[in-house]
């Protein structure tokens, strides 16, 4: 079966936003151009990697020597989007695997999302095709703003414990700090 690719080449937005309170968000990456939406659930760990790595490719090609493309520093006033998911959220899977490349013809990060394998079916089958993929084509500012978002949500959770640094949660928390060997 030919794979479902959700694909967004110039998205009107492109953010990682969450629902649910701090303790039992969900994440999700989430793709909207025009009228049509797409939605992929993530890991809070997965969010932060992919911020991460988006920044890091961004500095490396500002560093390059001969680099042709105008690339920000930081991300545009203009283009951050501090507004919550679009509603509703249909999840159209949970995210396995994530590729990020650099398309250079157009001067746009590209990421793609993969769903979670199912344990059936051999990860190195070279034959297997995911059924669904998520591709996302970021021009540059669009990326930096990506990243600062992404961080501000990911750091938005529970808040640290003053002693211990473990998430406090609702109940009870006692507080204690590490031991120090």
């Amino acid at each position: 079966m030919p794979t479902l690719v959700h694909e967004f080449d110039w998205p009107d937005r492109v953010v990682v936003g969450t629902v649910g309170r701090p303790g039992a968000r969900a994440f999700y990456l989430q793709a909207r151009a025009g009228s049509r939406t797409a939605s992929v659930a993530l890991e809070k760990e997965q969010s932060a990697v992919l911020a991460e790595t988006i920044d890091r490719l961004l500095d490396e090609l500002m560093a390059e020597p001969e680099n042709r493309y105008s690339i920000p520093a930081e991300a545009p006033a203009e283009l951050v989007d501090d507004e919550p998911l679009d509603q509703p959220v249909e999840q159209e899977f949970r995210t396995g695997s994530m590729r990020l490349t650099w398309d250079p013809r157009t001067a746009q990060v590209v990421v793609e999302a993969y769903p979670v394998v199912d344990e059936g079916l051999e990860e190195d089958d070279e034959e297997a095709e995911p059924a669904e993929l998520l591709r996302i084509r970021m021009p540059v500012g669009t990326a930096r703003a990506f990243v600062a978002r992404t961080r501000a949500v990911v750091r938005s959770g529970r808040p640290a414990g003053p002693l211990c640094g473990a998430p406090v949660d609702d109940d009870q928390h006692v507080c204690a700090a590490p031991d120090v060997p």
